[in-house]
């Protein structure tokens, strides 16, 4: 008998890849969606689809099935612009407290929560899972809210039977980024990237992400979080493999922090006349300004997790865009 799963996100980046990943796997697997969603690219794993919504209860209650064995949080509100917040903070935090209670009136076994490495704050230098987070003093709501989903489903470890493990991507890449770092793609097609901020990121490949994630229906600590990682790479040498692969002009230097942030400050302002979110908002800014450098030792040593070259992944999402005509 097939192993049941029930998927929220699973329309998105992240979730479209661990739902194929699943399936493939043969496992039987529930997507959740909303009626606005678009189904294109889900529907071609097959999935049981369930109307509804993590932010109506009852609708989340009713959509998962009775004997689920895995609950896949996914879903994630990863808004970078404060005129969006309040919604953010309802998607984040509420909507994973409404999983929480779902998961435990239904009986589930495992939660597994897509949580990110922003859920660590305003934080840089080495961050391993002892760092203490910076979160819920964070300028920026994003962070904020992962933290507090995060500890929302934390908390619910020694609530009946439900079991919760925490993933904590870095920024991820990959084949079905409909929406993600696609965007600086067509960014450098375009010429229209202000300037490349001077940042260090840590970048994990998605299929390496949602490896982990069905790792953890099975393995990982009951309560316990881990960095999903990868080549700690700076903002620069993400724009210089993408501009190769595009065949554009490679920039040679990244720009002044002020700069960024001046980008940021001016788009702020004319977004207040305008209402349309700009391309780097003040949060972005604030987000790209930091250093990080992290481990994903625990991840490899619990999930088999494994780190994939930037090349690689860059690649692998560049292909994907040519494959499906979007750019």
């Amino acid at each position: 008998m097939a192993r049941t799963a029930f998927v929220t996100g699973g329309t998105g980046f992240v979730g479209l890849n661990l739902v194929q990943r699943l399936k493939a796997e043969g496992w039987d697997v529930t997507a959740l969606h909303r009626a606005s969603s678009d189904l294109t690219y889900l529907k071609r794993f097959d999935p049981r689809l369930a109307l509804g919504a993590i932010t109506d209860r009852a609708s989340l209650e009713a959509a998962i099935p009775a004997g689920t064995d895995t609950l896949f949080h996914v879903a994630g509100n990863t808004n970078m612009w404060r005129q969006r917040n309040a919604e953010q903070t309802r998607d984040n935090v509420e909507g994973t407290t409404n999983v929480v209670e779902a998961a435990l009136a239904k009986g589930v076994r495992r939660l597994v929560v897509t949580s990110s490495i922003s859920a660590y704050g305003p934080v840089s230098g080495v961050v391993t899972e002892e760092t203490p987070s910076q979160a819920a003093h964070s300028k920026v709501n994003y962070e904020r809210t992962k933290w507090q989903a995060q500890e929302i489903a934390r908390a619910a470890v020694g609530r009946g039977l439900l079991e919760v493990v925490i993933l904590q991507p870095g920024a991820i890449m990959g084949p079905y980024d409909i929406g993600a770092w696609s965007r600086l793609f067509v960014m450098v097609r375009d010429g229209q990237l202000p300037g490349v901020p001077p940042a260090n990121l840590t970048f994990a490949h998605v299929r390496e992400v949602v490896g982990a994630h069905v790792a953890a229906a099975d393995k990982g600590e009951n309560g316990g979080q881990y960095i999903l990682g990868g080549e700690n790479a700076s903002m620069l040498q993400l724009v210089r493999e993408i501009a190769v692969l595009l065949g554009k002009p490679v920039p040679t230097k990244a720009a002044p922090a002020g700069l960024i942030k001046l980008v940021a400050t001016v788009g702020d302002f004319v977004s207040g006349f305008t209402h349309k979110e700009p391309a780097i908002t003040p949060e972005i800014a604030e987000g790209l300004g930091g250093s990080i450098t992290v481990t994903s030792a625990k991840a490899t040593r619990d999930l088999g997790y494994q780190v994939v070259p930037l090349k690689v992944m860059v690649k692998d999402c560049y292909d994907w865009m040519v494959a499906e005509g979007r750019i």
